[in-house]
Formats: structure tokens, C-alpha cells, sequence
């Protein structure tokens, strides 16, 4: 028998805050406070971008609302932590692996 072996996305954090949220439940940067529903709702949303072998896959929960974005915001793409905040990013490619930078946790109505 004969396996192919995928690789998942790889995951970069733009922003230290955000590495912070995802490692540590908490982060240093006072502008970036979240109620503890919301940073456990990120950690989830992160662990499935790192569970995928590429950026369709998304697609398959449809809680995460996984869509391109337009406008001032063309060329990332998101995916909802709630109905309030997203997780916004962009994909590249990089051989065999898609690369994650994940840009900004944003309240989605301001």
C-alpha cells in the first residue's frame, strides 16, 4: 500500500498579540483585550487552520464562514471566530506547504 502524506498549513502570527492570544490565553498589549469566550473561540478557529492541508478545506466547517475579502481588505481572507470578530489572513504558496499569516483579530462591525 501506498500513503500520501499531506502537510498541514503553517501558521505565522504577523502580530505578537496574537501569538500571545493562541499560546497563552492572554496578551500583554492592553489595546488587545478579549473576554475569555472569544480568545478560547480563536484558539479553536487557529487550531483548524493548522489542522488543513490547504485553504478549501475551510469550506468543510461551515461555522468558521471561511470567505475572500474585497475592498480596502483585498487579498486576505477570513474566517469567523464569532458573529462579532474574525481571524484574517493570507495564503501562499510554498512548495508542498501553504503558509498562514494570520493578520489581524478584528471586530468584524467596527
Amino acid at each position: 500500500m501506498h500513503f500520501e502524506i499531506k502537510n498541514k498549513m503553517e501558521i505565522i502570527f504577523e502580530k505578537e498579540y496574537l501569538k500571545e492570544l493562541y499560546y497563552n490565553g492572554i496578551t500583554r498589549d492592553k489595546q488587545h483585550l478579549y473576554q475569555p469566550h472569544i480568545v478560547k473561540r480563536y484558539v479553536r478557529a487557529v487550531n483548524i487552520l493548522d489542522s488543513v492541508v490547504k485553504v478549501m478545506d475551510l469550506q468543510r466547517y461551515r461555522s468558521l464562514r471561511y470567505e475572500k475579502l474585497s475592498g480596502d481588505k483585498d487579498g486576505l481572507e477570513s474566517i469567523r471566530v464569532n458573529d462579532q470578530y474574525r481571524i484574517e489572513f493570507k495564503t501562499s504558496a510554498k512548495g508542498e506547504i501553504t503558509i498562514c499569516n494570520i493578520i489581524e483579530l478584528s471586530n468584524h462591525y467596527k
